[in-house]
């Protein structure tokens, strides 16, 4: 590591109770990262404020609208080196089953390309791949790719379908809440917009 660690008491805090805390993970990837150690001290210094200090924007790969979730940082000045922090949402697996020698590969291809800090299945349901300059987004995909995985859903364009309840209630969320996803030769369509 070229760059010393950020002085972080808030963060160090975090460690001091009886649960185990993402913090001691960060700080295992901080210590032969300077993207990483950037990272926790925009996290400090975001504590210590009080402010999230992210905006979005956009990122992408070839042929996508979405999967990258973008992230640049506004105090880039201050820890130029995580000054952009995307994640890729890829989508898992059938069955969310792994065999050790693709998540090997897996890690390998973000460690090249990333942060080296990786979320199993959150919310999504998706892997999410987070932390990675603009430049690097292309290269990880292609690789992630070539291993037979695609993009999972985030930004304009959805990716995967999630079964629901009612076929209605899937007609209401693609048509209302995504109206860009309508296709013209539907028989429903989204109501148009005025200026």
């Amino acid at each position: 590591m070229s760059k010393p660690p950020h002085d972080t008491p808030m963060l160090d805090q975090l460690e001091s109770g009886p649960w185990p805390s993402f913090v001691t993970g960060l700080k295992r990837l901080a210590k032969d990262n300077d993207y990483m150690t950037d990272l926790m001290g925009q996290l400090e210094h975001s504590y210590k404020t009080r402010k999230g200090y992210w905006k979005g924007g956009t990122v992408g790969v070839f042929g996508y609208g979405g999967g990258v979730i973008p992230r640049f940082s506004e105090v880039a000045e201050m820890f130029p080196a995580s000054k952009e922090f995307h994640t890729l949402r890829v989508q898992p697996p059938a069955g969310m089953h792994y065999d050790t020698a693709v998540l090997r590969k897996m890690c390998d291809i973000w460690e090249k390309h990333g942060s080296g800090l990786i979320a199993f299945h959150g919310q999504s349901g998706d892997i999410m791949f987070q932390g990675a300059s603009t430049a690097n987004v292309q290269g990880a995909f292609d690789e992630l790719n070539e291993l037979g995985f695609d993009l999972g859903g985030a930004g304009p364009a959805l990716t995967k379908r999630v079964p629901t309840v009612q076929w209605s209630t899937a007609f209401w969320t693609t048509c209302t809440v995504r109206p860009c996803l309508t296709s013209s030769s539907s028989s429903f369509q989204a109501a148009p917009t005025t200026a």
